[in-house]
């Protein structure tokens, strides 16, 4: 499945009935981390879960999966990134899938780099610029 890059979030939840509607609950986490704006219209997609039923039949002790979405980069990740935005130190800032943020010291506005993933956060990430040629 192809994943499009204005995807704000990921995220699981269950679809409730209110009588005459359906919802769909949004964790805080998404909006606490700026990825959606309460008041703002969004597209949404709705994709069964794989394996559904053998998650609900899971055994006790599989590991429980950690709260919320993981970052989409690994540290020792090589990405080509648009330098965006520039951060209160004034290092440039990319956004990938669901608008995570790298930061990219020594970069400008514009600039298309090829980057390695140094350092991952939950919300952020540190990229090194290793070509500026592209």
């Amino acid at each position: 499945m192809e994943i499009s890059d204005e995807l704000l979030c990921l995220f699981s939840a269950e679809v409730r009935d209110d009588g005459d509607r359906y919802t769909v609950e949004i964790p805080k986490r998404e909006v606490d981390t700026g990825s959606v704006e309460p008041g703002t219209v969004y597209r949404v997609a709705l994709i069964e879960r794989e394996g559904a039923a053998a998650a609900d039949t899971a055994s006790a002790d599989t590991p429980a999966s950690t709260d919320g979405p993981q970052p989409p980069v690994e540290r020792g990740e090589i990405r080509y990134v648009e330098i965006e935005d520039l951060g209160k130190q004034g290092d440039g800032i990319a956004r990938v899938e669901r608008g995570y943020v790298i930061i990219v010291p020594d970069t400008e506005v514009g600039e298309r780099v090829k980057i390695e993933i140094t350092e991952v956060k939950s919300n952020f990430a540190v990229g090194e610029v290793i070509d500026d040629a592209l």
